[in-house]
């Protein structure tokens, strides 16, 4: 069935009353595009189908509009508690849904740190109904409360236990082979891993270069990723536990979890199929630093490799806010992370409209895909009885990205200035519309991912 035609074995339904009705949206699913109305009653999908002779109390007309699966972003640091300076629960979640995100898994690194059944309901709270999208929290897991992860992993709102195994300072810092084994050893729920060797890293300080952000991918090489990636999957298949490699950015990495699928699932992030080293070093300067970093070309090409051959699981955004007096710091004093959720969904379609992948595969890295991976009841399909979430595009629409477009507290973009084709113009989460064209359009009502 071609893009945009209307499902032949969809029926006419009897007259019914729902609270939304998306009339007339080529819908993007797990059965390819077709052309349906969708009828929403309690925040979930009550309808598929034609629904003309239905009726409701709000109307979205999407003739001409792809509806999708709520995307999920899989990996965001929103900052809070400790660095709202940077971003906050509320500014993040703004951000989210005007870039068509409807649920997001935000990280640990907050303070104090989310290590604690404490530190993790404080979350919630702080998040309930003051965030526009659904979320859900990684806990960090630490060598201080193994014993507490079992637990940890059951808590509303977890979404699991999150390892730095490089990168990170103090007691989310988990570098020695001793304390990861008791930590995977205790793992019964996907967890997820920053996997940079600490030590190489400590070793290859020196060849970072003053005021140069292009050595920071010196620095941080590709075998560092790749020493650490190996250790993490050897671990995973020794003990049988499921782990989450988040943010892969070489080849070499790639090249191994192909071979290694079994316990390993596999993120990419948006930048690092979309940046390269050194241009975005010469036109950004410290506002292309990440951890890992952008890489050469060769690095990128093999990302998308694996993306098509579906070693590649989750698209997820590592929005990583810093402020403008933090990233113009002269490297390598300047802080490593950039924004990127509100500029996934817009990012990524540019890439389906180039060609590069089609958009039912956008749909399974963000959609699908994290439901299977985290097990998510109720999300990643358009299926009456899941929650009634749709990121709402114009594929067609050409708009430029911009600093004054980004809703998160620092206010800039790597992207700034970029032309791109495919556009987010309506996010529903679980049955209200809370961006349309642009603005905001409905209060902030976010409640915790739900898992099986």
């Amino acid at each position: 069935m071609g893009p945009g035609s209307r499902d032949p074995t969809v029926v006419e339904t009897m007259s019914e009353t729902f609270d939304l009705i998306v009339r007339g949206a080529t819908v993007v699913n797990h059965d390819g595009r077709t052309e349906r109305d969708i009828g929403v009653r309690g925040g979930r999908i009550a309808a598929i189908g034609a629904l003309a002779r239905g009726s409701a109390a709000e109307t979205i007309d999407a003739k001409g509009l792809h509806v999708l699966p709520g995307v999920i972003d899989t990996q965001v640091h929103f900052r809070e508690p400790g660095l709202e300076h940077k971003e906050d629960l509320e500014t993040g979640s703004r951000a989210a849904v005007m870039g068509g995100v409807t649920a997001v898994f935000e990280m640990p690194n907050t303070k104090p740190l989310t290590t604690s059944t404490e530190t993790l309901a404080d979350k919630v709270r702080r998040a309930r109904n003051r965030m526009f999208c659904d979320f859900a929290f990684y806990v960090g897991g630490t060598r201080e409360n193994i014993a507490d992860i079992p637990a940890l992993e059951q808590l509303e709102g977890a979404v699991g236990i999150k390892v730095f195994m490089g990168s990170s300072t103090g007691n989310l810092l988990v570098d020695d082979e001793p304390s990861l084994v008791r930590i995977i050893e205790r793992l019964s729920r996907r967890a997820a891993f920053h996997a940079e060797d600490e030590a190489r890293l400590k070793a290859r300080m020196h060849l970072r270069r003053p005021g140069d952000p292009a050595s920071h991918p010196i620095w941080r090489d590709e075998q560092a990723a790749l020493m650490a990636t190996q250790r993490l999957v050897r671990l995973a298949e020794r003990y049988g536990k499921r782990v989450h490699v988040l943010h892969v950015s070489t080849a070499e990495e790639m090249a191994f979890l192909a071979d290694h699928k079994d316990w390993a699932s596999v993120e990419v992030t948006p930048h690092h199929l979309t940046l390269t080293a050194p241009e975005c070093y010469e036109r950004l300067g410290t506002y292309a630093q990440m951890n890992p970093p952008v890489r050469e070309e060769r690095h990128a090409h093999a990302l998308w490799a694996a993306l098509g051959s579906g070693v590649v699981d989750v698209l997820g955004s590592d929005h990583a806010p810093h402020t403008r007096g933090e990233k113009d710091h002269a490297y390598p004093e300047s802080h490593s992370g950039m924004t990127g959720v509100q500029t996934l969904v817009p990012i990524m379609l540019d890439h389906v409209n180039a060609g590069r992948l089609t958009l039912e595969r956008f749909v399974d890295l963000t959609s699908h895909g994290p439901g299977r991976l985290f097990n998510i009841r109720g999300k990643g399909r358009i299926a009456v009885g899941y929650d009634a979430d749709f990121t709402i595009i114009d594929l067609q629409r050409r708009e430029t990205i911009t600093n004054a477009w980004i809703q998160s507290r620092c206010g800039w973009t790597p992207y700034d200035g970029m032309s791109v084709k495919g556009w987010p113009v309506g996010t529903v989460v679980r049955g209200r519309c809370v961006m349309w064209a642009g603005a905001l359009a409905g209060e902030a009502h976010g409640q915790p991912v739900r898992f099986q």
